[in-house]
């Protein structure tokens, strides 16, 4: 596993961790489900967006306006 392949890897892990901080009643299983069926997760995997190298609060907010609205921001 490459350097950017880690960085995307523990990025999913905030992500989860993240959203299992902000609703308590998921599940490890279910909050990764969220993030691997989402958009935002198939833009943390593209290396033209960098998201690997942006903080995970950050991408945390695109996580939960996809999650919210549907859309990405």
């Amino acid at each position: 596993m490459n350097e950017k392949d880690e960085m995307k890897s523990d990025m999913v892990r905030c992500l989860a961790s993240l959203l299992m901080e902000q609703r308590p009643n998921l599940s490890m299983e279910q909050a990764l489900s969220l993030v691997f069926n989402s958009e935002t997760y198939q833009k943390v995997l593209e290396d033209e967006t960098r998201l690997y190298y942006q903080s995970a609060k950050y991408v945390f907010s695109y996580l939960q306006q996809e999650l919210e609205t549907g859309k990405i921001g």
